[in-house]
């Protein structure tokens, strides 16, 4: 089963929203600590995103790493907590009345936003329990929040035996008033990268994490590469409410504060412009909530296009 070329919206973030109902909620265990100690919670958080009418949701699986579980907890209770997360997303889904999507969230494997820290000869291992658990609860793989090709392609190679369609989501450089073309968070050119995950055999292209700003230069430059390539490959935009924030040496130092200025209201107005620039997939990360997913949703069926 794979996402149809038309207007499809994915869900938002999921630590805010859980935050938001009272789950528990620490770092560095972030988003997995409802996993281990209150699933009820992930449950609720999933399904008001299928009531706020996503098409969409995420396994809560981009906790489930050593740098936030701790090595022990990750290598006693790894593959049984991916499999958690992936049969409680089915279940929402099995009771939504309409046709949703379980996407398998494959996280960067050691910390997001440093690409310097990636570690090829180990981050296999831990890709590996994701997909042993995830893989029979879900319906294609997203790869998220990568800041370069080879934490990408590393992932990609690591799941593509399973079957499902494989989408590769990038974060970008997004310090205010930067200037130039698009980059990943690793310094390498969008266009590069959108190449080199098609040729890898990637379903689709998205940009995640990183400010709305940067993202309609991204979605620009991955259209082209896929036009160029004649690809049916999907593009694919879920920014974060976040401000930019410099690397810290400290993984999980704080919690950020959100953007005033990405309420539903403002928020949609990306949302078009991504669509126009070439997006067929539209939904929020950090900080993008069902109140936003609401928003796309009532514009989609204003418009009377079909999903």
């Amino acid at each position: 089963m794979t996402i149809t070329p038309s207007f499809t919206i994915l869900d938002g973030g999921m630590g805010r929203l859980l935050e938001r109902l009272g789950a528990p909620f620490r770092l560095p265990e972030w988003s997995a600590l409802s996993l281990i100690e209150a699933p009820d919670y992930v449950t609720r958080a999933h399904q008001a995103y299928v009531d706020s009418g996503a098409d969409i949701i995420t396994t809560n699986s981009y906790g489930l790493v050593p740098h936030m579980l701790g090595e022990e907890r990750f290598t006693r209770d790894g593959r049984v907590l991916a499999d958690r997360a992936g049969r409680l997303a089915r279940e929402v889904v099995d009771g939504a009345g309409r046709r949703v999507l379980v996407a398998g969230s494959l996280p960067p494997p050691f910390e997001s936003y440093r690409p310097e820290r990636f570690q090829a000869d180990d981050a296999p291992r831990i890709l590996e329990t994701l997909v042993a658990g995830l893989g029979p609860h879900v319906d294609f793989w997203l790869i998220e929040t990568q800041s370069s090709t080879v934490e990408a392609l590393t992932a990609l190679e690591t799941s593509k035996d399973s079957g499902k369609p494989i989408y590769v989501s990038y974060t970008l450089k997004d310090e205010d008033g930067r200037t130039g073309p698009p980059e990943l968070r690793s310094g390498e050119r969008v266009e590069d990268a959108v190449r080199k995950t098609l040729e890898a055999g990637a379903t689709g292209i998205f940009f995640n994490c990183s400010q709305p700003e940067v993202m309609s230069d991204a979605v620009r430059a991955a259209r082209q590469v896929v036009d160029e390539a004649g690809s049916s490959a999907v593009i694919g935009v879920y920014a974060n409410a976040f401000a930019p924030e410099p690397p810290s040496d400290t993984p999980y130092a704080g919690i950020s504060d959100i953007r005033a200025d990405l309420d539903p209201e403002n928020y949609l107005k990306w949302i078009d412009l991504w669509r126009l620039q070439g997006a067929s997939v539209v939904g929020g990360c950090c900080g993008i909530g069902p109140e936003h997913i609401q928003a796309i949703a009532q514009r989609r069926s204003a418009q009377g296009i079909a999903t």
